[in-house]
């Protein structure tokens, strides 16, 4: 049974920062590309950020880029979102997925496990 469990959400004031993790359990994280989605009050669930297994191909939504950045230790099965810099609108329930190939990008389509969410409020 696989499952992904993510953690480190909260609430932040706006410009500071957050990490969350994404802990795997039921398949070897190297084996398998990680995603982050984040679904807002209202919104559709989007992309957030990607990385191939190794770690060497990162991708990232443009709202986000160069304020976030994804990294993984597969030694831990464990994928991490760091989040810096903040804003009200970066409000929303993050997810992290799994998949079952080198790179999924940013379609939610090519990921087949997923967690169940951390909340994430950023107030201003």
């Amino acid at each position: 049974q696989v499952q992904l469990v993510e953690s480190g959400g909260g609430l932040v004031q706006a410009g500071g920062s957050l990490r969350l993790s994404c802990a795997v359990s039921g398949r070897t994280l190297g084996n398998y590309a990680m995603g982050w989605f984040r679904q807002a009050p209202g919104k559709e669930r989007e992309f957030v950020a990607a990385v191939s297994w190794t770690g060497a191909r990162t991708s990232y939504a443009d709202s986000v880029q160069g304020r976030f950045t994804i990294s993984r230790n597969n030694a831990k099965n464990t994928v991490y979102l760091q989040m810096n810099s903040l804003k009200p609108e970066d409000t929303a329930v993050y997810y992290c997925a799994s998949s079952r190939t080198y790179y999924s990008g940013s379609s939610s389509d090519g990921y087949d496990y997923w967690g169940q969410g951390t909340q994430v409020t950023v107030s201003s």
